[in-house]
């Protein structure tokens, strides 16, 4: 590890591009038409699985929807919220009916 830091940060940065651009000259670039047919093939092999995902997806909600998964889940989500909503005013009406009581009993001893 020692030996590699030789010099100081600029020398071995510069040394750093001088790699990367020599091994960037070793690299076999493709043609143009050999560019053109690989990004054409992987556009359609992402549009076919765009489509395909989008039918899986589709066709789920179809077969929830057609057992009913769907309704269930929507009249327990209502329950649940009429009882929570149910629940929380009679908490506040036995508050307030407790702070009256406390507040009469206060003032008749005044």
């Amino acid at each position: 590890m020692a030996g590699n830091n030789k010099g100081n940060i600029f020398k071995r940065f510069g040394k750093g591009v001088k790699d990367v651009i020599a091994e960037l000259k070793k690299v076999v670039w493709p043609t143009g038409e050999k560019l053109r047919n690989t990004s054409a093939v992987v556009l359609l092999v992402i549009v076919f699985f765009a489509v395909l995902l989008t039918l899986i997806g589709s066709g789920g909600r179809w077969l929830l929807d057609k057992v009913g998964f769907y309704d269930s889940v929507e009249t327990t989500e209502v329950s649940t919220v009429e009882e929570t909503t149910a629940a929380a005013t009679t908490a506040a009406t036995e508050t307030s009916e407790s702070t009256e009581a406390s507040t009469g009993s206060s003032e008749s001893e005044a």
